[in-house]
């Protein structure tokens, strides 16, 4: 098979860790990108990285690239060069996206607009017949990516964004989008070397992340459809097959791990067992209705990882509960190591411990730090 020119998407500051997985699964070429990795893979491949990447948004395949586009009409005669019968047929619904930025063009709504004439009208001219535009549930789906004058033409190859597993069908106010969820994981380095305890639960998510990545569960294993089972190109058998190869790569976590989850709620709790239930995980996954601030370690073992409240959606004294989450840490839990996912920046110097990482990253639109704890016994020696 052909290597094809491939992108997938992710949220700042997992740039690398997509490239990490992306890696693992044998991609060639792999560059870095903001909020993007660029690699190169074959067909199968793309089946490949959609069903098992854990931190990407979307899969994306280059189809055409241009240079020089910044008229209207240049971006009309560019698209209407392509071959669409290639890639849609005049049955099919089809939606245009547009991404990256340009000053050329007056908006997205626009470029849009007259990239869809270009099309349509092709088919027009060609069958006598065109394909409808379908925003919600399109058969294919394309997207322009602008920079300046730069254009390139793509199939999503994904259809509903990757974080969509599958198995969350219960949320609570703010739930953690799995993507990010899946990332702070990786970010914090934790492997199954190490009990896991989440002590703001929630959904569930970052310990049902945790569990997938650890057992090498794909990441789309409860998904049941892509964008690309709609090109003309798609190879059923093969895709089949490379889910069977996916699925034998799973394997159970040490007997001796603990996957822990706390929330004070009994809905939240309830949700998350849900959940975890949903995603086939509840053997290895615990959830408790218990309020962090009358808890202490009981696991030798232990690292913590949770995503806090922020004040955004979910009103709370920020000083107050910031204080007392760095209360609850350095008094009951020393000799473990914590990280937390803060969206609220100010709240960061309530806590009243000093982070020995900080890393940059975006929850939705709010800016984020992951931030790490070394909660040591006793004091911490110095060496003089």
């Amino acid at each position: 098979m052909t290597d094809l020119k491939l992108t997938a998407t992710t949220f700042y500051g997992l740039e690398q860790v997509l490239a990490n997985e992306l890696q693992q699964l044998g991609a060639k070429n792999i560059k870095t990108g903001n909020r993007a990795v660029y690699f190169e893979g074959d067909l199968g491949f793309v089946y490949k990285a959609n069903y098992n990447l854990h931190t990407a948004l979307r899969v994306l395949r280059q189809i055409q690239t241009f240079h020089q586009i910044y008229k209207a009409a240049q971006l009309y005669h560019a698209i209407a060069g392509i071959d669409w019968s290639k890639w849609l047929s005049p049955q099919q619904t089809f939606r245009i996206d547009v991404t990256g930025q340009t000053k050329y063009f007056k908006n997205t709504n626009f470029i849009a607009l007259k990239a869809k004439d270009a099309i349509v009208d092709q088919f027009r001219n060609r069958f006598k017949q065109r394909p409808d535009i379908n925003l919600k549930q399109p058969d294919i789906r394309i997207v322009l990516h602008f920079k300046d004058q730069h254009l390139d033409v793509l199939l999503d190859s994904s259809g509903e964004p990757l974080h969509k597993r599958g198995y969350r069908t219960q949320t609570n106010i703010a739930p953690l989008n799995e993507v990010l969820a899946a990332g702070i994981v990786s970010l914090s380095g934790w492997q199954a070397r190490h009990s896991l305890l989440d002590p703001m639960c929630g959904s569930g998510t970052i310990l049902i992340e945790a569990a997938m990545q650890q057992m090498h569960i794909p990441a789309a294993i409860n998904r049941q459809k892509f964008a690309f089972q709609n090109w003309s190109d798609y190879d059923e058998s093969l895709f089949e097959l490379i889910k069977n190869s996916s699925i034998n790569r799973i394997k159970e976590l040490p007997s001796n791990i603990k996957l822990i989850g706390y929330d004070k709620a009994p809905s939240a709790v309830a949700k998350a067992r849900k959940n975890v239930k949903n995603a086939n995980l509840d053997e290895f996954i615990q959830i408790d209705q218990t309020d962090f601030f009358n808890t202490e370690r009981t696991i030798q073992d232990l690292m913590l990882l949770f995503n806090p409240p922020y004040d955004e959606r979910l009103p709370i004294n920020v000083q107050d509960f910031y204080k007392k989450i760095g209360d609850t840490l350095k008094q009951n839990y020393t000799g473990t190591e914590a990280w937390l996912l803060i969206g609220n920046l100010q709240a960061l110097k309530f806590v009243g411990l000093r982070p020995s990482k900080k890393i940059k990253l975006f929850n939705g639109k709010l800016e984020a730090r992951l931030v790490q704890y070394r909660l040591y016994e006793g004091s911490k020696k110095v060496k003089l």
